[in-house]
């Protein structure tokens, strides 16, 4: 906790209950929790310190009405950057979330509103999304004259394919409700996504912190080897995971029956 406790958050919140549940908030309602420099900043320094303060599964939302509407435009208008320093800024982009994507500690995403442009890309770096029905997504950058910079032609074309991804720039396609768990864009459904979210999270906290961390960081590297590559990786990897003591413990009491029964999480 201390390690959190030391953290300066302006733009966002921060919280990390007893049992290992951190919940980070965007809290910039009257931008439409639209991402800020500074706010990019501090979910690098977020996601850092969660893995090493004890967060065993961690939600993300937004305040307010919006989950996010993407990059602050009125920043970037303002700022009149040159190409080298959105470069820059795009990179910070990309550090941010990579540390959600491989930190190792499961991120849901409690989704309302708009999930646009940028605010779609934090999105995808999470591990799981739950929608509710008043959540939709968008890739408005053909629109506005823009490109993604943030990782959606890495994580946003992963989960709903290429063609898709082109279209919702293009011609600037939204998605929502049902239709958006059709093509991958959530997980989850739910009447209250942060609800559900906390549902979800709790759920994965009860797993064991390593198993986490290799589902949470170990299946994106493989990912983006090879296939001889990723083969062997997953074998060191479940060497690993898979021989720790606290594993074994597991197994004999679901072999004896004295362990918890799975209560898979519905849809």
């Amino acid at each position: 906790m201390s390690r959190i406790a030391e953290l300066k958050l302006e733009h966002t919140l921060l919280d990390l209950d007893e049992d290992g549940i951190a919940t980070v908030t965007l809290n910039r309602p009257t931008k439409r929790n639209a991402l800020n420099a500074a706010t990019i900043d501090e979910l690098i320094e977020i996601f850092r310190t969660l893995p090493r303060a004890g967060a065993r599964a961690c939600i993300l939302r937004g305040a307010g009405d919006h989950f996010c509407a993407g990059l602050d435009l009125v920043e970037h208008h303002a700022e009149d950057r040159a190409p080298e320093d959105f470069m820059h800024l795009c990179l910070h982009w990309h550090e941010a979330f990579n540390k959600m994507e491989y930190g190792g500690v499961p991120i849901i995403a409690a989704l309302h509103g708009p999930v646009v442009g940028g605010g779609l890309e934090l999105a995808s770096a999470a591990h799981l999304r739950v929608i509710d029905d008043t959540a939709y997504f968008g890739l408005p950058e053909g629109q506005r004259g823009l490109f993604t910079g943030g990782g959606a032609t890495i994580r946003v074309a992963d989960l709903i394919g290429k063609s898709r991804m082109i279209d919702m720039m293009l011609t600037g396609r939204l998605y929502r409700g049902d239709e958006a768990v059709t093509v991958g864009l959530a997980n989850y459904r739910a009447p209250d996504s942060l609800a559900k979210a906390q549902e979800i999270a709790r759920r994965c906290a009860e797993n064991l912190p390593l198993s986490n961390f290799a589902i949470c960081s170990a299946i994106s590297h493989m990912q983006n080897m090879s296939p001889l590559d990723a083969a062997y990786a997953e074998s060191v990897v479940a060497g690993v995971v898979n021989t720790q003591k606290a594993a074994s413990e597991r197994l004999a009491a679901f072999r004896d029956g004295s362990g918890p029964r799975i209560k898979p999480t519905q849809g």
